[in-house]
């Protein structure tokens, strides 16, 4: 049987890009069952360009986020392969075919890992060497591209995690990790982004601590205890160093310790619950 593929390209005032995008999607020579694009809630022209390209366009009446139009897309979709893509001119369509040939050497999620310079800012490459290796730490593999928005990946394994998926813009960190968590096999093909046509929607300052939310994030969906053990031992050690400081100069044991004892017992008992938690909820998935 013939593996059909399903394009799936999140939308916001894209209208400057995504019409080119499809139309060298079309010219690829592979089975291409559909192009989906969601428009999340564009007050440009974006639907009507999408639409005269050729793709089928699902409309959201207002903007819901980018986790949630690939949500949108994947539960549309009818093919084997998802391929996620962004619409702003980034992502090339030349490149979709190495993403496909890499899956069908028995991956279920590949990557396109952007390489060095296809990055939009010097703050967002560092922040995401950063993340990538706080995400190898934690997974034990070695991660290239966390937040990457391209990436194909097998329809049936995709759609076990759909619930977990945030709607704003931490979807790929977030599937990524599951894919991990759950075994799965995940490769990483390097990729050159272009720069991005129009406006970016990124915040700096409201999405740099949203950011840094997504670490925690990243450390509580894989293993909370990779996360919460290093906090608790490093505030017992300092607690330990602290009562033998003042037993030493002052012959006590004074509060402060107790409450940095104390402390350090709580967080790796939250680690702990939360480890049982993220469990139940992975066996929940998999039944």
């Amino acid at each position: 049987m013939t593996t059909k593929i399903s394009i799936v390209i999140p939308t916001k005032n894209e209208q400057k890009s995504i019409g080119k995008l499809i139309i060298s999607l079309n010219k690829l020579t592979l089975d291409i069952l559909e192009i989906i694009v969601i428009n999340d809630g564009s007050t440009d022209c974006t639907l009507e360009v999408a639409q005269q390209a050729g793709a089928t366009v699902i409309t959201h009446p207002y903007s819901k986020g980018n986790g949630a139009a690939i949500k949108t897309g994947a539960r549309a979709a009818k093919g084997d392969i998802l391929i996620f893509m962004d619409g702003d001119g980034q992502h090339k369509a030349e490149d979709v075919p190495r993403l496909i040939e890499e899956l069908e050497q028995g991956f279920d999620l590949v990557v396109g890992a952007r390489q060095r310079g296809s990055q939009a800012s010097f703050g967002r490459s560092i922040a995401n060497k950063f993340y990538n290796s706080f995400a190898s730490y934690m997974t034990g593999h070695k991660i290239q591209d966390l937040t990457s928005g391209f990436r194909a990946v097998k329809a049936d394994k995709f759609s076990e995690f759909i619930s977990l998926l945030p709607n704003g813009f931490s979807y790929p960190t977030t599937s990524t990790m599951a894919f991990f968590r759950a075994g799965y096999s995940v490769s990483y093909i390097p990729i050159h982004a272009n720069k991005r046509e129009g406006k970016s929607h990124l915040k700096p300052i409201k999405d740099g601590i949203r950011f840094l939310l997504i670490i925690f994030k990243v450390g509580t969906l894989y293993s909370p205890l990779k996360i919460f053990v290093p906090i608790a031992f490093s505030i017992f050690s300092l607690g330990l160093g602290y009562y033998f400081y003042t037993f030493l100069s002052y012959g006590r044991f004074t509060n402060m310790s107790a409450l940095m004892f104390t402390t350090s017992l709580i967080i790796f008992m939250v680690g702990l619950v939360s480890e049982q938690i993220t469990n139940l909820m992975y066996n929940r998935i998999d039944k």
